[in-house]
């Protein structure tokens, strides 16, 4: 019997032992998480391609054409396609290469390729009438969405599709089911995100050979002036070519000597669709590698050639989701369910994909200034949507990716040396500044970082940018900002915002100051950084637009957004953004307990549809109450109970968050992800803790959403976080360690995660008052 018993013993141990091998060999696949298709739906605006991690390219299907104008007006409906894609769409028009993901405007769209058979069509059709041009029907039960792999069945034709991507390059491989002498490759460089009628200022084309192409396209859009150029090469010799300008152009020169518009090597022109035949067998796969560069086709050129020399597509397939199983290991975690997991992997995801790669091989990159730069040192990075970004993805880089986030400021930097009004990134892509929202948030990551230690950089220099954009007069209200103290409203709009989310920033300025141990400046902006006090309304409690005559606007719904002196947010929301002085704000609202029920009535109250119907980016999926949050201003507004001596309602209100914000599926985000900001408080939150106030050290504690996660930190400690017996029931703090010390306030620092080590929440069913 013992013998038995021992064998029992034996073969259960070697069972357990295989069970937890099998574990931990699955949990290696952090690739299995991630779920492209979330947030393709609704307001995400997130695309499902082939891209990888801060990938140049980010090669993704297009599901309409609708254009930005119609009639002379906004077409409201454009909205919809920020990304290109939309899961409720039933055609694919083709695959193009460069795409913004979770913004709320929107350019790119490059280069749109479309496999074709039979007649040739160059309009891509309409999305009722399909065979009326180059687009296909597709069902998503054929179409699969990987990290760094798409495929879908282009129905119309009975072609696979699969897309994959290097850093610089898109991998195409189209598989055509039947014999024909009729297949076609149609380049359309008209097509795009956000267009009209002028977008395009020029295209070239140039077939090298039979099987290489080159090419860049000019667009005046988001980005005003913008050229992007490619290198296309083909894994079979070209039969036949040609292409059509859809410009009506008076001047032709005399290029009409020739035919130039089948087979001839140079096309040029506004608005150019080409085309290349093949002949194929049935089953036969055409492949397509299709680099970009910032600065020339030579660039392009060797972009491919350095990343996919061959032909392999599987091994580029494998290679890019082995990238992004790497950078998904930064964070291995463990949750309740697959779909948390699906959750927190796809979140990480989503935060890896911008800021984007933007120079080729060789270091060179097209600068603000239009001229070629070549980056010495480090990786420059454009897509800056820092009116997002600042609040919680730059944080998350600053303790998970610090090499990249010093590298993405000195890209800032080399903005601010190549910017002819002198002032940091405000939201720019592309070597363009396009001036979208509010702010000077560069400032906020230069001093998260410099405060943090992860400044690799000139601090000094650092500083100097962010005290000369401070002191910008012509931008946006500042001179008026800097003499009042605060935007009059009937001088600038969005007033109120401004003036809080200067106030900020200024205070983000005096951090640095401080640190560097200039009192002169800091004094100047440690005084700015209390102007957030000039546009609050002490007779009704609310932040409130003022008049250049310095009385507060008589015409105010707090309810309302539009017109009301707030961007992104009505004033129940931006009342309560002071993120530099949050126990400030508490006394200026009347002290802990009223402050705790205006947050209370934040969460429960009914915001009826009137108040959000004129805002493109808000439905009612993203309203929780009147906190909104699918929309930036409100992502610190629930761990404010922290202040209140009542952190149980932050660990309440943040899972419930959770819950309702962020689930699997095409509609799977409550708002914009706007470049990863949606998911970074996702990551931070489901860790415990969340950075209120970037500039400063601290990390607010909330309620974990993980069992454990253990945090890869690039000096080579890890930081693990434990929650044993946390549940959808247990999700209130009843005790918090770190290295088996208590905690006894509601925050840790950065140091106390860089030391490396283990912070354990006891979790419970009842609020620990």
């Amino acid at each position: 019997m013992g013998s038995r018993l021992a064998t029992r013993l034996s073969l259960f141990t070697a069972f357990s032992i295989c069970t937890q091998l099998s574990l931990q060999a699955q949990d290696k696949n952090l690739v299995q998480y991630v779920k492209p298709i979330i947030g393709t739906e609704k307001m995400g605006h997130t695309y499902p391609g082939a891209t990888v991690p801060f990938g140049m390219v980010q090669l993704s299907p297009e599901t309409d054409t609708l254009p930005y104008e119609m009639n002379g007006r906004y077409n409201p409906d454009v909205y919809k396609y920020c990304a290109g894609y939309q899961y409720v769409d039933k055609t694919i028009t083709g695959f193009s290469h460069t795409h913004f993901s979770g913004t709320g405007h929107s350019d790119l769209g490059d280069f749109l390729i479309m496999p074709t058979t039979g007649k040739l069509y160059l309009n891509p059709g309409t999305a009722s009438n399909p065979e009326s041009g180059y687009r296909s029907t597709f069902s998503h039960d054929n179409e699969v969405a990987e990290a760094d792999y798409y495929k879908v069945k282009l129905d119309k034709y009975n072609i696979t599709a699969e897309l994959t991507a290097t850093n610089r390059v898109g991998f195409h491989q189209y598989t055509f089911a039947d014999a024909t002498d009729q297949a076609h490759i149609v380049l359309d460089l008209m097509a795009g995100i956000y267009n009209y009628g002028n977008k395009n200022v020029w295209t070239f084309v140039r077939v090298e050979n039979d099987t290489l192409v080159t090419g860049y396209r000019q667009t005046n859009g988001w980005a005003r002036t913008r050229v992007e150029y490619f290198a296309m090469s083909f894994s079979k010799p070209i039969s036949h070519y040609g292409h059509q300008n859809y410009a009506n152009d008076v001047y032709r020169g005399f290029w009409r000597k020739f035919d130039v518009a089948h087979d001839f090597p140079e096309m040029a022109g506004r608005n150019i669709r080409a085309w290349f035949d093949f002949k194929v067998q049935a089953g036969e796969k055409v492949k397509i590698k299709f680099a970009l560069s910032p600065v020339s086709t030579e660039g392009a050129l060797a972009n491919l050639r350095a990343e996919i020399p061959g032909w392999d597509f599987e091994k580029v397939k494998q290679d890019g989701q082995a990238q992004w199983n790497k950078e998904l290991h930064k964070i291995t975690a463990q949750l309740n369910s697959n779909d948390e997991m699906i959750n927190f992997y796809t979140a990480m995801y989503h935060a890896f994909l911008s800021p984007t790669t933007y120079m080729d091989v060789d270091g060179s990159y097209r600068g603000l200034d239009q001229n070629n730069h070549k980056a010495e040192g480090f990786t420059n990075y454009t897509t800056f949507s820092l009116w997002d970004t600042y609040r919680a993805l730059h944080p998350l880089f600053n303790v998970i990716q610090p090499k990249r986030n010093a590298d993405m400021i000195r890209s800032m930097l080399a903005h601010y040396d190549q910017s002819a009004q002198h002032m940091l990134p405000v939201w720019s892509h592309y070597a363009n500044e396009n001036w979208c929202m509010i702010g000077y948030h560069s400032v906020s990551l230069i001093a998260d970082a410099i405060i943090k230690g992860n400044a690799p950089f000139d601090a000094e220099k650092a500083l100097a940018a962010c005290v000369t954009t401070a002191r910008h007069r012509t931008y946006d209200g500042l001179g008026y900002y800097i003499d009042m103290g605060y935007v009059p409203e009937d001088k600038n709009s969005s007033s109120v915002s401004k003036t809080l989310e200067y106030a900020y920033d200024d205070w983000c300025i005096a951090q640095i100051a401080k640190k560097l141990g200039k009192q002169d400046i800091y004094d100047e902006f440690i005084k700015r950084s209390q102007n957030y006090r000039n546009v609050y309304d002490a007779s009704i409690g609310y932040m409130r637009p003022r008049l250049n005559n310095g009385t507060f606007r008589a015409a105010f719904d707090p309810l309302k957004t539009d017109n009301q002196g707030f961007i992104e947010g009505n004033a129940w929301n931006y009342s309560l953004y002071v993120p530099q002085y949050p126990a400030e704000l508490i006394a200026l609202n009347g002290g802990k307990k009223r402050f705790s029920g205006h947050l209370d009535s934040l969460f429960t109250m009914h915001l009826p549809d009137e108040f959000f119907a004129e805002t493109e980016d808000i439905s009612r999926d993203g309203i929780i109450g009147n906190y909104v949050h699918g929309n930036e201003p409100s992502h610190h507004v629930a761990y404010l109970y922290n202040w209140t001596g009542e952190p149980w309602k932050t660990q309440e209100r943040v899972r419930m968050i959770l819950k309702k914000m962020y689930h699997p599926g095409a509609d799977g985000l409550g708002g914009n992800d706007d470049c990863g900001q949606m998911s970074a408080w996702y990551i931070f939150t489901s860790l415990g803790f969340y950075p209120v106030c970037p500039g400063s050290d601290q990390y607010i504690l909330g309620s974990p959403a993980v069992k454990e996660a253990t945090i890869q930190l690039e000096n080579g400690n890890t930081f693990t976080v434990e929650a044993p017996g946390q549940s959808d029931k247990n999700v209130y703090v009843q005790k918090v360690t770190l290295n088996g010390q208590p905690v006894l306030t509601n925050s840790i620092s950065h140091a106390d995660i860089m030391k490396g080590g283990r912070l354990v929440f006891q979790m419970g069913a009842k609020p620990k008052k």
